[in-house]
């Protein structure tokens, strides 16, 4: 994977990759082919408005997956960190993947990796059933991304 120095856009293919989740299970992206994928990006485990971000993604897990779609958070932090982390907010469904090392490479290659700060933009991908990417959207890191939006934006699609 190539580092962007700029955001992804629509109609690109998504770069793909393989992560590990909270549980130490691995997620590939191109292995969801013939479901769109949601890439729900926060800076770091255990702050206020990423909590709530995932939170929110678990709230409306049924919602998202109604609609062809696997919802799925990624930060820079460790496995482990993403396991207490999960276990700490109880999450049941969502998956949240650690993009820790190489340190940021997914967020790099996405061209949302905050170099100053060592950690992802905030924001939400819509990967289509093809591997492109259908919908991008960049949020000020202190603004908790409208669910709404995001549902809305994978019903147009």
């Amino acid at each position: 994977m190539a580092d962007r120095n700029k955001p992804i856009t629509v109609g690109e293919t998504a770069p793909d990759f393989t992560l590990y989740d909270q549980d130490g299970k691995k997620f590939t992206l191109s292995a969801q082919q013939g479901k769109r994928v949601l890439l729900s990006f926060h800076p770091l485990a255990w702050t206020g408005v990423c909590t709530a971000q995932m939170k929110s993604l678990e709230a409306n897990y049924q919602a998202i997956t109604s609609l062809n779609t696997v919802p799925v958070g990624l930060s820079v932090d460790a496995v482990p960190t993403k396991k207490a982390w999960a276990d700490d907010m109880k999450l049941k469904q969502l998956k949240i993947l650690s993009d820790f090392w190489p340190h940021g490479g997914v967020a790099k290659a996405y061209g949302l990796f905050r170099e100053h700060a060592g950690s992802s933009e905030r924001a939400n991908v819509i990967v289509d059933e093809k591997g492109k990417l259908a919908w991008v959207k960049v949020y000020e890191v202190s603004h908790l991304p409208e669910i709404d939006e995001v549902i809305d934006a994978l019903k147009k699609l």
